[in-house]
Order: C-alpha cells, then sequence, then structure tokens
C-alpha cells in the first residue's frame, strides 16, 4: 500500500479572525514546515487557540488563507487534541474504532489499528471501561491513542497537558516523543514554558493577536527579539 502524499508545507496568509466585532487575529503569515516540532506561546487571550482550529479547519478566517501546499486530501491528513477530551459515550476501544470507520477502514482493520492504539497508549486493560469514566490522563491519553490510530501528518495540540498532574504529563510528553519519532509534524499550545524548553524546535509567540516573532527554539529562550518576547520569558504580564 503506497503512502498518501505530504500535505506539508502549511502556509498561512494574511490571517484575519473577528467574533463579535471585534478582531481577534491580524495579519497573520507563517509557514510550517515537515520535520520540527513548533509550540506556539503567548499570554491568555494572545490567539493561540484560535490559530490551531484554523489550521485545523474547525474556524474559518474572516481574511487571509490556511493552505496545505502537499497533495491529497490534507482533511484526513491532520488531526488534533483538545485541553479537554472530546470523547464519546462508549467504551475505549469504541472511541477509536469509530474514528477509524469515519476514514474508511474496514472492521478487520478497524479492530487490529484500535488494539495496536490501545497499547501504544498503556490503555490495553482500560479498552472494555467507558471512556467518560477514565480518570482526567486516561482519557488524554485516550485522545491521543485515537489519533495515533489515523496516522496523521500534523497533529494539533492544545495545551495537552494542561489539568494534569507531573506523572500524566510525563506520559503525554512521551507519546508526543512517539509522534514525532514516527514522522508527525506535532504543532502544540502551552503555558509551561519549561515544557516548551523541553520539546520546541520552532517557536510561534502570540500577543493580543499578532504574531509577534517566529523562529528557532533556542535563540528565543535565550534572547528574544522583541519587548513583548522579552516580558514573557521574564513572567512579566503583558496587557
Amino acid at each position: 500500500m503506497r503512502s498518501p502524499p505530504p500535505i506539508l508545507p502549511l502556509e498561512v496568509s494574511d490571517l484575519c479572525y473577528t467574533a463579535g466585532g471585534e478582531r481577534l487575529l491580524r495579519d497573520i503569515s507563517f509557514t510550517l514546515e515537515a520535520g520540527s516540532l513548533t509550540i506556539i506561546l503567548g499570554p491568555n487571550g494572545a490567539g493561540k487557540s484560535l490559530i490551531l482550529r484554523l489550521c485545523h479547519g474547525l474556524l474559518k478566517p474572516t481574511g487571509g488563507s490556511v493552505q496545505w501546499r502537499g497533495g491529497g486530501n490534507p482533511a484526513r491528513r491532520h488531526a488534533m487534541v483538545f485541553q479537554r477530551p472530546v470523547l464519546l459515550r462508549r467504551t475505549a476501544a469504541a472511541n477509536i474504532s469509530h474514528a477509524l470507520k469515519l476514514h474508511g477502514l474496514d472492521r478487520h482493520a478497524r479492530a487490529q489499528r484500535t488494539l495496536a492504539a490501545l497499547a501504544q497508549a498503556g490503555l490495553s486493560d482500560l479498552a472494555r471501561r467507558q471512556a467518560r469514566l477514565l480518570s482526567g490522563g486516561e482519557q488524554q491519553r485516550l485522545a491521543f491513542a485515537r489519533a495515533w490510530a489515523l496516522s496523521p501528518q500534523v497533529l494539533f495540540l492544545d495545551e495537552p497537558t494542561a489539568n494534569l498532574d507531573p506523572a500524566a504529563t510525563r506520559a503525554i510528553e512521551t507519546t508526543i516523543h512517539g509522534f514525532r519519532a514516527m514522522g508527525t509534524k506535532v504543532v502544540m499550545t502551552t503555558h509551561d514554558l519549561a515544557q516548551a524548553r523541553r520539546l520546541a524546535d520552532d517557536i510561534l509567540f502570540f500577543n493580543r493577536g499578532r504574531l509577534v516573532e517566529n523562529g528557532p527554539a533556542k535563540p528565543f529562550f535565550a534572547a528574544p527579539r522583541s519587548k513583548e518576547g522579552q516580558a514573557f520569558i521574564a513572567g512579566e504580564i503583558l496587557w
């Protein structure tokens, strides 16, 4: 079976988003290339989650464009995991199997892929447990397992460890490294600067709906170019 064509790079050009008469994002332009792990940083209300939803296609821009420059069917080749997992009122296994069914896999392929995804997430013993009865960390691991089963080329993560304890956070970060190892481009928002330092190759830094800095992580953390970036790294409140 041939691998699907790559969908990257993703080109965001002059992107704007307005809601309730307020412009929340303005004139955003950047390109996401394959390979690196990109982390989106910024204070509350900067537009981080909005960017993920626009790139994933959950929202439509009110100006500018989001364009996948590769081939194939981009909508089937990227996935998203939210801060609060969106799970069906079904078992853990059925949550994964249902997603695979929507992607056209037959029953045998769904069963095999579901078992593999549960094992990859360390959830094999909980396959028959109702998903909404799992702990917070287990629910998030299930959301990652469901994404893993779909073999996405790009994975968008919106604060995936915000509500988790340190042990669950470590487990999720290990899973993120697993996605990278299989060639998935990860784009992630986080408020945790220590986590960003551990994981990021590239940084997109937002403030007040604008993209302020865009570049490699190490120079950003060592010496941000902007006053806003310097204040953010120093732990100062940005208004």
